[in-house]
């Protein structure tokens, strides 16, 4: 089942995606909180922007090297444990929003990622039991500052700037993790490739080994790493990135207005 947030008639609402009558089932409420009780209404995808998925309620956990040849191109291995850092909600922009380049930076770079969305809340859970705690999962593209990354020695400013995590374009409640792939492109050029199976960390592992840090509340959303094939966004670029059995989450680049 896909799930939209959405814009209408200058009302932001949520919705079950009819792919077959291309058409949203309109809910009365966020179905994080409030279940998946539809109003009656429906309205055709065309007529509506679709918004980022889920505004996460604390905290974006992003997942570091998490792909073998990902942690190789970036001079290292993948660590033994999950490597864990934290992004902003502020940093959250939906789907054709634009990615700002910041003055800061003189090298962005995209990384295409498949995110899971938190539905409930959730501490020290076991990994046989994530599934209880995930209510779906969705797009992202960690877009990160590389040069700040290595000047600063740590990622926060890297990673935290606005618009620098894309989530959409829908949230999908069951994904095929044996036979899912996830590409990003930049125009017409295929930039990453990478089977979801090939995750150093299983999402079960990132769930359990996160939530014993810190709590997980509904809304959150983790981003689970990137493949190989990182690399740079320019003023005018527009980026893709499309997990098989979600969809494909575009942003146009643009740089800053001084």
């Amino acid at each position: 089942m896909k799930i939209a947030r959405f814009s209408h008639d200058d009302t932001i609402s949520y919705g079950i995606v009819d792919e077959d009558e291309h058409e949203l089932v309109v809910l009365k409420a966020d179905p994080l909180f409030a279940g998946f009780d539809p109003t009656g209404e429906r309205v055709p995808l065309s007529a509506v922007k679709l918004l980022a998925p889920v505004i996460p309620r604390s905290k974006i956990v992003a997942v570091g090297k998490n792909y073998h040849e990902h942690a190789a191109e970036m001079g290292g291995e993948a660590p033994a444990e999950p490597l864990l850092f934290l992004k902003p909600n502020t940093s959250v922009i939906g789907p054709g929003d634009a990615i700002v380049l910041p003055p800061q930076s003189e090298q962005v770079e995209h990384e295409g990622e498949l995110a899971v969305v938190i539905g409930r809340i959730a501490r020290n859970v076991r990994e046989e039991d994530a599934e209880d705690v995930i209510f779906g999962y969705t797009i992202a593209n960690d877009v990160t500052a590389r040069d700040l990354q290595r000047r600063d020695g740590q990622w926060t400013r890297a990673k935290g700037f606005d618009t620098f995590c894309p989530l959409g374009p829908v949230i999908e409640t069951d994904v095929d993790f044996a036979a899912g792939t996830i590409e990003t492109r930049v125009g017409d050029e295929v930039r990453q490739q990478g089977r979801l199976a090939d995750l150093v960390h299983s999402v079960p592992a990132i769930v359990a080994y996160a939530s014993s840090v810190f709590t997980l509340l509904p809304g959150d959303v983790i981003l689970t790493g990137t493949p190989a094939g990182v690399g740079p966004l320019v003023d005018g670029d527009s980026v893709e990135v499309t997990v098989s059995g979600i969809g494909t989450l575009q942003n146009p680049v643009r740089a800053a207005v001084q």
